[in-house]
């Protein structure tokens, strides 16, 4: 994942831009391409520190019915890297559903990591994204 990809999910946990937006990177992507997106956001799930709990409000935040397959694997597996592997080689025509499932995991629990982490000089990703000038400091340092 790129840095600006990167910014864009958070700014997504800051809810500073729509899915929509997301969306529309994401199915510009071959198929290897979004497994590889969803891998890398799958690991900035699990930097945030999600919990179970946190499942049933991502499936029900997507607007889909529970019983999709990736739905059902997370909730039996829980959050934890295998359950991610497991959903991310689905076959392709359950990636958009995996995508959604994902993001709302991932908002959910940035939100929970914001709230404390937000002042922490040394985690961009909890700076306030709506800060042009933050985007700008972050994207210096590459």
């Amino acid at each position: 994942m790129t840095k600006l990809e990167e910014i864009s999910i958070n700014k997504w946990g800051q809810k500073l831009i729509s899915i929509e937006e997301i969306e529309q990177y994401f199915l510009l992507f071959s198929e290897e391409e979004k497994r590889i997106y969803l891998t890398d956001l799958s690991n900035l799930i699990l930097q945030s520190k999600p919990q179970n709990v946190d499942i049933d409000d991502s499936i029900k935040k997507t607007g889909l019915k529970e019983t999709h397959t990736p739905f059902v694997l997370l909730k039996k597996n829980g959050v934890k890297l295998f359950s991610f592997e497991k959903i991310i080689n689905l076959p392709e025509n359950e990636l958009g559903k995996t995508f959604k499932l994902l993001l709302y995991l991932f908002q959910i629990s940035y939100e929970r990591r914001y709230e404390i982490e937000k002042n922490d000089m040394n985690k961009w990703w909890y700076w306030d994204l709506s800060d042009g000038k933050n985007i700008d400091r972050i994207l210096g340092e590459i």
